[in-house]
């Protein structure tokens, strides 16, 4: 059974940083895309960040770029999103998500986890 399970999510006053964890078990994502997202109430799933399986290449959303950061380590078949500066607007529940080939809308997606809660105070 494929499972991505989330960790780092808390609570952080603005300006600070966190980092996101996604374990996955179950089968291996080397050859996957991985991908962050993020819904916040009343609002749709929108996309964060993703890193490629091949050559390393990333893309971020417009308003999270220069402040986040996702890497993957195959070894451990694990992702991560290190987010800095964080502001009170990436208040929402992260999730973290594997595709087999490279997008960045929730629909490419085939695996998700459960998502951790990213809160942000002012």
């Amino acid at each position: 059974q494929v499972q991505l399970v989330e960790s780092g999510g808390r609570l952080v006053q603005a300006g600070g940083s966190l980092r996101l964890s996604c374990a996955a078990s179950g089968r291996t994502f080397s050859n996957y895309v991985w991908g962050w997202f993020r819904q916040a109430p009343g609002k749709e799933r929108e996309f964060v960040a993703a890193v490629s399986w091949g050559f390393g290449g990333t893309a971020y959303a417009d308003a999270v770029k220069g402040r986040f950061t996702i890497s993957r380590d195959n070894g451990k078949n694990t992702a991560y999103l290190q987010m800095n500066n964080l502001k009170p607007e990436d208040t929402a529940v992260y999730y973290c998500a594997t595709a087999m080939q490279w997008g960045i809308v929730p629909g490419a997606y085939a695996y998700w986890g459960q998502g951790t809660q990213v809160t942000v105070s002012s």
